[in-house]
């Protein structure tokens, strides 16, 4: 049997703020039970749901030193059983009380993500499971690699332990200044240089996990080769650029047993492949009566579920939005985030309240309502390491229409209308007309196509996104680095 700890700041259905949580939570599920003992660690937030919490069973606390603090500090063990996988929770109040999972204090976060690092490889000891690989998401793990080859480098236990380390996106790293980070880490100064930790004559949490973890993936082939250059590299691009032999992608896949049409209680009419053209519009005309837009099986309507921020390319559409929106089209939204774009769509709402509905909220319920109703998802992203929502939207037969970067460009076929190929459609440059003239294209095939548009619903309904495939993808490389 071989050992594989998850080692992550969030992870459904405990914690979620974006698809790092879906990803930890997903995939422990599709990996050979008979093959790996797959086991999860996380902290142990307070604004973790009651009815879990409750659940929790103490294991044993002790006390750890951390960084050059002249007094120990306390680390509980708290552990459940969900799903089939055992999950691991650290417990300090004082770095885990909280109302969500992260502050908006960095050098807090950082302290606590610090502290989490170190406890995750002194607790493994206490409870007798020996990772054969510990694989870390994210800043909030990439101390665990560091910690690994420096404070526990003589440790026997850990003496044949590999780290994997996966960047779900880039942007954040966990940079602080060096004389905060030698204050909580203890570490020599000599692990603070350029070739190193050091990033811009501050400290990079995520630049240590990547300079000593075994192996790094990131969340889509694309997005891997794209973080090599200085434009989605965040200033680490070189030395991804060092690491390429170390280094893949592997596209994330989303849960067929929560996104599936044909049993999702959630949404209006259950559909499949096979009868969606019927089912798919009792869907839109009982969601356009409860956002209160004109019902209208032949409107045309384009959704955005996302967060609300520049990275998701809402400047283009800020800046087309009035020709996106004619007559013959509804403009809905779901999502929260920089109130700039909030605004926008709130204004656009305003000035035509039948053809767009902002929900600036975030509602679980209303995204599944919206997949299955939606013709077209749009995700013009200024970069996107996966994506999840061109996922769910081709099972739901919604349309994507996405910019060509990271797991957006690996995962949707542009519609050839030659050929009778494709998934979706998409441009290629950061460029608001180019967006346009796509949405517009789709319209033409939408409305003077209609054949054409159901096939290609039915090819992306058809395609198979599950975690399977990826699940045997990660087992090949477990595997081989075990073997090395």
């Amino acid at each position: 049997m071989k050992n594989i700890l998850f080692a992550a700041s969030e992870c459904v259905p405990f914690i979620k703020t974006g698809g790092l949580a879906d990803v930890c939570g997903a995939l422990p599920q599709y990996l050979d039970k008979n093959e790996f003992d797959v086991r999860v660690i996380m902290p142990y937030y307070t604004c973790i749901p009651e009815k879990y919490r409750s659940q929790f069973r103490y294991v044993c606390h002790f006390y750890m030193d951390y960084g050059m603090r002249t007094v120990n500090v306390h680390v509980g063990i708290m552990e459940y059983e969900y799903n089939g996988i055992k999950f691991y929770f650290v417990d300090n109040d004082y770095y885990f009380k909280c109302d969500k999972p992260y502050s908006s204090d960095g050098k807090w976060d950082i302290e606590r993500f610090t502290f989490f690092s170190k406890a995750v490889l002194a607790m493994m000891p206490v409870i007798g499971f020996r990772p054969d690989i510990i694989h870390c998401h994210d800043w909030q793990s990439a101390l665990i690699p560091v910690f690994l080859r420096s404070t526990f480098a003589t440790s026997d236990f850990y003496r044949s332990t590999k780290t994997i380390m996966t960047i779900h996106n880039l942007k954040f790293q966990g940079v602080w200044d060096i004389d905060t980070f030698k204050f909580n880490t203890a570490l020599p100064d000599y692990m603070f240089t350029p070739d190193k930790l050091e990033f811009k004559k501050d400290a990079s949490m995520l630049k240590g996990g990547l300079v000593y973890a075994d192996y790094i993936t990131t969340v889509s082939d694309t997005y891997a080769e794209e973080i090599k250059y200085p434009f989605y590299g965040e200033g680490l691009d070189g030395l991804l650029r060092a690491r390429s032999g170390s280094l893949r992608g592997i596209v994330n896949g989303i849960d067929y047993n929560v996104f599936n049409p044909e049993t999702d209680e959630i949404i209006f009419e259950k559909f499949n492949s096979s009868n969606f053209k019927k089912n798919k519009l009792a869907n839109k005309t009982k969601l356009q009566a409860e956002l209160g837009l004109p019902v209208d099986e032949n409107k045309y309507m384009i959704a955005i579920i996302s967060r609300l921020t520049d990275q998701k390319g809402l400047d283009l559409v800020n800046h087309v939005m009035e020709q996106i929106t004619d007559e013959n089209t509804q403009f809905v939204v779901i999502g929260t985030g920089d109130p700039r774009y909030e605004n926008m769509f709130r204004h656009y709402q305003w000035k035509y309240p039948e053809r767009v509905s902002a929900n600036i909220l975030y509602s679980d319920a209303l995204a599944h309502k919206l997949y299955a109703a939606a013709d077209a998802m749009l995700m013009p992203s200024l970069f996107e390491p996966c994506g999840l929502t061109q996922l769910i939207s081709l099972r739901y037969g919604t349309v994507p229409i996405v910019r060509e970067t990271g797991g957006l460009k690996d995962t949707v076929e542009p519609y050839n209308e030659f050929e009778g190929t494709g998934t979706g459609f998409s441009f290629s440059n950061y460029n608001a007309d180019e967006m346009l003239s796509t949405i517009n294209y789709s319209k033409k095939v939408y409305f003077e196509n209609r054949d054409a548009w159901d096939d290609m619903v039915k090819r992306g309904m058809e395609k198979d996104f599950s975690w399977n495939n990826s699940a045997k993808q990660y087992e090949g490389m477990y595997s081989w680095l075990i073997g090395r």
